[in-house]
C-alpha cells in the first residue's frame, strides 16, 4: 500500500527541555522524521519548547512552535492549522504522555486530527504493567513473577506472596524514576512508598528481582503489512540491575548462543503483534537467566527509543526517518536503503564491525549524591566507539569520554586499594568499567570478579587479554618493540599516548615509530550491509587494517569538530552550532567534514556532512584524519571546550584554525593576560589575582578582600568554581582544585555581592562588530549563568547601561581580533558595568537569540569564519516583540539526597524558552519574585 494521500499535513511533539532520562536522541529522531515527511511534500509543524536543538530550527519544519508542551498549546495550533494527523512517537515519553492527555480531553477527535505511529491501546498495555504482564502471559512470554499494587497495603501482601529480593517498577515513568531493588522487608516500606508517589497514576509493579541476569534489547520496524525487521541486537555489558540508559552496551550482541537469539527475534515479534497493529518503530528488551537460557520479556516501548538513536547511528539504518514514512502509509519493500541508495529499507543490516557505547556522568556536580547505579537513569549523555573488534572499539569510547583518561588504563591512573576494588566491582557506579581493568591487574582471581560483577566471561576474558598484552610491552622499550606487537596493540585501540606511557617514552616517539613499521590507520565505512553492495554514503570509522575506503576528492574542505558527550555544561546547544557550522560552509561550496563520537545528535547524521568520520574527539584520531583529508583548516569555535582545548594542539602542528586565532583564544582564557587587556583598554572588571598554590592565594585574597569568586582557567559549565568568605575555605578550595587539575592557573575575582548580571553575544570579522542579542539574567550575580532565568532583550537597565554593554562588547572584540562569534558576561553595581570574562566562540545562548530574534546567525558567523563575508554583507533584521525567557531545567529528582543549591558552578541538563508579551506577565512576575532563592555558594 503506497502512501496514504489524505495525511497533507502532521504535527510532531517534540521531547521538551533535556533532562536525565530524555536527552538529545528524541531531537535527533525529531530532526529525522521532519526532513523525512517534508521530502514527501507534507507540511510539517512541530511543537517543542527546547531553544538548544536543531530541531526547532526553521531549516526542519515549516511551522515551528516554542511553546510549553501542555494540552493549551496543543489546541491553540490546531486552531490555527488545518492538521490531519499527529506523530507522537518522536518526542520520548513527554511527547507519548501529551498525546495521551489529549486523546482523553478529547481534543484529537474535536479537531479531526488522527494518531500515526502508535496506537492509543498499545501504549496502555506497554506502560500500564499489570496490563503488559497479563498480555504476555496470554501470548506465552515468560515474565517475572509479580503483580501491581495501587496502595501500601496491596504492596505488602504481594512482597509477602513472592519473597525477597524484589523490584519495584512506577507505572508511566521515564529513566526508570522511582523503581529499585528491595533487598529486604526493612527497605521495602520507603521503596514502595516512593514507588506509589512517583507514578503519575499511583500504581508500582512489584516483581521477584532478576538480578545479575543478562540483559539485551532488540530494535524493531514493522509496515502496514505487517512485515517485521530486527534492525539491531544489543547486548548490555552490565547485567539486570543497572539502567538500561547508564549500561555499557554493545552491538551486535556478542555472547548470545544463536538457538537463544533466534526465540528472542521469535518472541520479539510474537511481541510487537500482540500489543497493537500500528506501523513504526519499537523496542523490547529481555533479559536471559546465564545458567539455563530461559528469556523473559521485561518491557516494550511503542516508540523511537532511546537506543533507536544508538541502533541507527550503530547500522546506518535510519530507523525514525524510515519509522516516520511507515506511519503515513508506505511499507518496506517500497522505500529505498539511503546508504547504498540502490537496495530496499526491506533487509537487516549486517554488521562486519563492533560498537560499544558508554554513559557519560556528572556526579560531581551533584554533591553528596548516591552515585551507585540502578534502576534509575543517571547518566547525562554517551559516546560510541566503533571498531573491528570489541577491544577497540571499547577503548575508543574509552578516549571519547573526556574524562581525563587516554581510553581503557595504560596511563598511570589505576585504583590499587583491593578493598575499594571489590566494593566497586559488587556496587557499580560510573568507573566499574576502569576497577575491573585494574582488579585484573592487581591480580584479583578471575572467578572472584565474575562472582561480584555477574558480568559475562567472555567479556571479562576480553578485558583480561588487554592486560596481558601490556605485561608483554612493557618487556620492551620503543626501539626493540616488535612490529607485531606494537601492531597489535594499535588493532585493539590502544593510542600512542597509552602505549607510550607503557614504553616510558613520547607519544610522538610511538606515532613515528609506527610510521616506519607502516603501521597505519586506514577508514572503514559504515555500509548497513558489511560491504555486499557499494555504498553511497561517506560514514566512516578507524581502523588498523590494509585497504582504505575514505577516497580523498580535489575539493576545498574544512573540518568542524564536534562537541563530544552532552553533559552539564556542554550539552545539546554546540551541536546545534557545529550542524550550522556545516550547513553554512556547504552553502560557500567547501566539502566538509564532521568529527563528533555522540550517537545521540543531529551532526551525527550520516547525511548532514559531505563526510562524516564517527571517531573520539581525541588528538590522535583528529591529527590522522587532518592528515588524510588535509582540509583548508579546523573550525574550532563551535564544539564547546572539547574543541577549544584542542586549539593549542592545532596551532603547534601547523594546522589553521578558521576564524579567531589561538592566540586570541588562548588570551580570553589566560585570566591574568585578559585582564591587562581590559586595564589596556579602560574597561572595568573586578578587581583579581592569579594564584598557582595556596599560599600564594591566601597573600593576594589580603588585597582583592573577601568574598572571593574562585575559579580555574580552562574550564566551562563553571567546573570547581565556587564563592568563599575566609582563608581557611579559600585554602581547602585551593587545595581541591589543584588535585583535580594540577599546574592550573586559579583565578581569585572580588565577588560583586548583589549584583546584576547580563551577557552580551556579537559576531565579528576583526573589522566590525554586531551584537546580536544582550541578556539580563533574573537571579542575582553569584549564580552560573547556565542556571538562571535570562531574560531577552533586559527588562530594567537604563539606556545608559545597555550603551556602556554594547561600547565594551565592541572593544573586546576587536582588541581579541575575534573572527566569528564571542560571549561576553558581564556584572553591574552601583550603574558601574564590570567584565567577567569573554569567550570568543559560539556559546551557550547563541541558539536562543537565533530563535527568539529569527535569524541565522551561527550562519552568518560561520561565512565570517571562513572569510566569504564581512559583517556589513549581512542585513541583519531581528524579530523584536515582547520578550523571550530562558527557563533552565534541572535534574535533581534524580538524586533525592542532594539539596537545590545554586551558585557560580552550572548544574542545568537543559532549558526551554517562554515568550511574553510584557513584564506584567504572571509568569514573569513569578520568577522574578522567587530570583533569591536558591542562592548558595
Amino acid at each position: 500500500m503506497p502512501r496514504d494521500r489524505s495525511i497533507r499535513s502532521i504535527l510532531i511533539i517534540g521531547s521538551g527541555p533535556i533532562v536525565i532520562g530524555q536527552a538529545c536522541e528524541f531531537d535527533y529522531a525529531g530532526s529525522q522524521a521532519a526532513r523525512s515527511l517534508r521530502e514527501e511534500g507534507i507540511e510539517v509543524i512541530l511543537i517543542n519548547s527546547n531553544p538548544a536543538t536543531i530541531m526547532t530550527d526553521p531549516v526542519t519544519a515549516d511551522h515551528v512552535y516554542l511553546k510549553p508542551l501542555t494540552k493549551a498549546s496543543i489546541k491553540e495550533i490546531l486552531q490555527k492549522h488545518n492538521i490531519d494527523a499527529v506523530l507522537p512517537t518522536m518526542g520520548g515519553q513527554t511527547a507519548l504522555n501529551l498525546a495521551i492527555d489529549c486523546d482523553k480531553a478529547g481534543i484529537w477527535d474535536q479537531f479531526g486530527v488522527k494518531i500515526i505511529g502508535v496506537d492509543i491501546a498499545a501504549i496502555d498495555t506497554t506502560e500500564d504493567r499489570e496490563k503488559f504482564r497479563l498480555k504476555m502471559i496470554e501470548i506465552g512470554v515468560n515474565v517475572c513473577k509479580g503483580d501491581t499494587a495501587t496502595s501500601f497495603l496491596k504492596g505488602k501482601e504481594i512482597a509477602q506472596e513472592i519473597g525477597f529480593p524484589l523490584v519495584i517498577r512506577p507505572s508511566y515513568t521515564l529513566g526508570g524514576s522511582g523503581g529499585g531493588f528491595v533487598n529486604t522487608p526493612e527497605e521495602f516500606d520507603k521503596a514502595l512508598n516512593h514507588g506509589l508517589q512517583t507514578s503519575p497514576i499511583h500504581e508500582v509493579l512489584v516483581e521477584q528481582s532478576i538480578l545479575g541476569w543478562k540483559e539485551y534489547e532488540l530494535e524493531l520496524l514493522r509496515d502496514n503489512l505487517g512485515n517485521i525487521i530486527i534492525i539491531c541486537s544489543i547486548e548490555n555489558f552490565d547485567p539486570m540491575g543497572v539502567h538500561t540508559g547508564d549500561s555499557i552496551t554493545v552491538a551486535p550482541a556478542m555472547t548470545l548462543p544463536d538457538t537463544v537469539y533466534q526465540e528472542m527475534r521469535n518472541l520479539a515479534k510474537r511481541m510487537m503483534n500482540a500489543i497493537g497493529m500500528f506501523a513504526g518503530g519499537c523496542n523490547v528488551q529481555f533479559s536471559v537467566n546465564p545458567q539455563t537460557d530461559e528469556i523473559i520479556g521485561i518491557e516494550i516501548n511503542p516508540r523511537v527509543s532511546r537506543s533507536s538513536a544508538l541502533a541507527s547511528k550503530a547500522t546506518g539504518y535510519p530507523i525514525a526517518k524510515i519509522a516516520a514514512k511507515l506511519a503515513i502509509g508506505y511499507n518496506l519493500h517500497e522505500l529505498d536503503n539511503a546508504i547504498t541508495g540502490t537496495t530496499s529499507a526491506f533487509f537487516e543490516p549486517a554488521l562486519d564491525y563492533v560498537i560499544v557505547k558508554i554513559p557519560r556522568w556528572n556526579f560531581d556536580k551533584f554533591e553528596g549524591s548516591d552515585r551507585k547505579l540502578g534502576l534509575q537513569m543517571k547518566s547525562v549523555g554517551e559516546v560510541m566507539g566503533i571498531g573491528r573488534n570489541f577491544q577497540e572499539a571499547l577503548q575508543k569510547a574509552c578516549q571519547s569520554l573526556e574524562i581525563k583518561r587516554n581510553g581503557l588504563g595504560a596511563d598511570g591512573k589505576e585504583l590499587t586499594k583491593q578493598a575499594e576494588i571489590l566494593y566497586s566491582l559488587e556496587h557499580p557506579s560510573w568507573d566499574r568499567l576502569f576497577h575491573i581493568y585494574d582488579a585484573f591487574k592487581l591480580g584479583i582471581p578471575f572467578k572472584t570478579i565474575q562472582n561480584l560483577t555477574k558480568i559475562d566471561k567472555w567479556f571479562l576474558t576480553q578485558i583480561e587479554e588487554l592486560i596481558l598484552l601490556e605485561n608483554e610491552i612493557e618487556k620492551f622499550k620503543i626501539d626493540t618493540i616488535p612490529a607485531d606487537l606494537l601492531r597489535t596493540a594499535k588493532e585493539k585501540g590502544y593510542a600512542d599516548r597509552q602505549l607510550g606511557h607503557l614504553m616510558k617514552c613520547w607519544e610522538s616517539e610511538v606515532f613515528s615509530k609506527r610510521k616506519e613499521f607502516g603501521i597505519n590507520r586506514v577508514y572503514k565505512l559504515v555500509d548497513t550491509c558489511a560491504a555486499e553492495f557499494e555504498a553511497k554514503t561517506p560514514y566512516y570509522y578507524s581502523a588498523f587494517d590494509t585497504e582504505n575506503e575514505s577516497i580523498v576528492s580535489d575539493r576545498k574542505k574544512i573540518i568542524v569538530l564536534g562537541s563530544g558527550p552532552n553533559r552539564i555544561g556542554q550539552g545539546i546547544e554546540f551541536d546545534y552550532s557545529c550542524v550550522h557550522g556545516i550547513l553554512a560552509a556547504k552553502e560557500c561550496g567547501y566539502e566538509t567534514i564532521m568529527i563528533n563520537c555522540n550517537p545521540e545528535t543531529v551532526s551525527t547524521d550520516f547525511d548532514v556532512a559531505d563526510k562524516l568520520y564517527f571517531e573520539p574527539v581525541f588528538w590522535e584520531h583528529i591529527y590522522e584524519i587532518i592528515q588524510h583529508e588535509k582540509p583548508e583548516g579546523v573550525i574550532v569555535q563551535l564544539g564547546g571546550q572539547t574543541a577549544l582545548k584542542l586549539a593549542e594542539k592545532l596551532e603547534k602542528y601547523g594546522i589553521k584554525i578558521l576564524g579567531t586565532s589561538y592566540d586570541a583564544l588562548d588570551l580570553a582564557e589566560d585570566r591574568g593576560s585578559f585582564s591587562s587587556l581590559l586595564k589596556d583598554n579602560d574597561i572595568p572588571y573586578p578587581q583579581f589575582g592569579v594564584a598557582e598554590d595556596a599560599e600564594t592565594a591566601i597573600e593576594l585574597s589580603k588585597d582583592i578582600g573577601f568574598p572571593l569568586l574562585v575559579r580555574p582557567s580552562y574550564v566551562l559549565g563553571g567546573q570547581s568554581m565556587k564563592i568563599v568568605i575566609n582563608e581557611q575555605e579559600l585554602e581547602s578550595h585551593i587545595i581541591d582544585i589543584l588535585k583535580k587539575i594540577p599546574g592550573n592557573k586559579v583565578l581569585l575575582d572580588h565577588f560583586l555581592s548583589g549584583a546584576i548580571e547580563a551577557e552580551a553575544d556579537a559576531i565579528c570579522d576583526g573589522e566590525d562588530v554586531y551584537i546580536i542579542g544582550i541578556m539580563q539574567h533574573i537571579e542575582p550575580a553569584g549564580i552560573h549563568s547556565g542556571d538562571s532565568y535570562a531574560v531577552l532583550p533586559p527588562y530594567n537597565l537604563g539606556d545608559l547601561i545597555v550603551k556602556q554593554i554594547e561600547t565594551y562588547t565592541k572593544k573586546i572584540a576587536l582588541a581579541l581580533r575575534t573572527v566569528g562569534l564571542i560571549n561576553i558576561q558581564f556584572a553591574i553595581k552601583d550603574d558601574k558595568v564590570y567584565i567577567i570574562e569573554a569567550n570568543p566562540r559560539a556559546s551557550r545562548t547563541v541558539p536562543f537569540i537565533c530563535k527568539a530574534y529569527q535569524e541565522p546567525y551561527v550562519n552568518y558567523a560561520v561565512k565570517v569564519m571562513l572569510g566569504e563575508k564581512k559583517v556589513k554583507d549581512f542585513k541583519f533584521n531581528p524579530v523584536k516583540s515582547g520578550y523571550a525567557i530562558k527557563e533552565p531545567v534541572f535534574s535533581f529528582n534524580k538524586f533525592p539526597n542532594v539539596n537545590k543549591e545554586l551558585g557560580p558552578e552550572m548544574k542545568s541538563t537543559g532549558e526551554s524558552i517562554y515568550f511574553i508579551d510584557d513584564l506584567m506577565d504572571d509568569y514573569f512576575m513569578k520568577i522574578y519574585s522567587e530570583r533569591n532563592l536558591y542562592l548558595s555558594r
